[in-house]
């Protein structure tokens, strides 16, 4: 038309375009609300698809075509993603703060061994993670999340409740029973990310030395000499073994250190 002069009938009909699709204008409307309360209701019930929403919407007066409704949905990008395995409780991920004082943050993890019989047991090693005093040991057969707030609360009566507890999505640290306690208790934990163990790095290292110092040097006949000689280990660990990452002191003398006497150390801490 611009080119030769021909009217619109004329250059439809050449190019093989009906006049009517050539002359639709499109009107969207202003789905700004729509959008926005989508997402509040998505928000709020994180495994409802479009189907649901929409369900949701015209009750609410909103009603639209399904297909406009997942349109919206996949741009808002609300889709809903499939779980893998088994449940795992959420924690929050924003980066932690070291700790400055102890009894600030506390790690935990689990460590599995066998005594010579070939009976296997389990280790819950909690640790606080400005000091690398590893507060304790538990060793048994069977470690439950109900046995696992028993003794956090035990080291607690004596130390005082952290203000966070790290570890990862274990089944016993997802229990009601963990879940239950820090709501009485009032204290965070934070759930490292599945498959990131270097995010629980105090207790991975203390694992790692434990391992190599302990539990690999010796047989364990049954699990009271496993206890015992365990136990002595982490007193021996806390009071006499030098810790590279505390200049050299065991995590005890790191604690009751003249503060003004090391500031090299609590340099080297706060850049680690």
């Amino acid at each position: 038309m611009a080119d030769h002069g021909f009217s619109e009938r004329r250059a439809c009909r050449l190019i093989g375009v009906n006049r009517s699709a050539w002359q639709y204008e499109p009107m969207r409307g202003q789905d700004d609300a729509v959008r926005v309360r989508m997402r509040e209701i998505a928000n709020e019930r994180r495994r409802f698809g479009y189907r649901r929403l929409a369900i949701l919407l015209e009750r609410e007066g909103k009603g639209m075509n399904l297909k406009k409704v997942y349109r919206l949905y996949r741009e808002e990008r609300l889709t809903v993603r499939k779980r893998g395995g088994r449940k795992r409780a959420l924690g929050a991920r924003a980066p932690m703060a070291i700790p400055q004082e102890p009894n600030q943050r506390w790690s935990l993890d689990f460590v599995s061994d066998s005594l010579a019989c070939g009976r296997r047991f389990r280790l819950l090693n909690v640790i606080d993670d400005y000091s690398r005093e590893c507060l304790a040991c538990i060793v048994d057969t069977s470690l439950s999340g109900r046995r696992v707030v028993r003794e956090l609360s035990a080291i607690a009566e004596s130390r005082g409740l952290p203000c966070m507890v790290v570890s990862d999505n274990g089944t016993e640290l997802t229990s009601h029973a963990v879940l239950a306690w820090c709501q009485d208790t009032v204290v965070e934990w934070h759930y490292i990310a599945p498959g990131k163990p270097q995010q629980n790095g105090f207790v991975e290292s203390f694992n790692g030395r434990l391992r190599d110092e302990c539990l690999n040097e010796h047989l364990f006949p049954s699990l009271a000499a496993a206890r015992r000689m365990i136990e002595a280990w982490r007193t021996d660990y806390n009071t006499v073994r030098p810790h590279s990452s505390l200049g050299g002191l065991a995590p005890a003398e790191f604690t009751n250190r003249p503060r003004h006497g090391h500031m090299d150390t609590e340099a080297k801490l706060s850049a680690a």
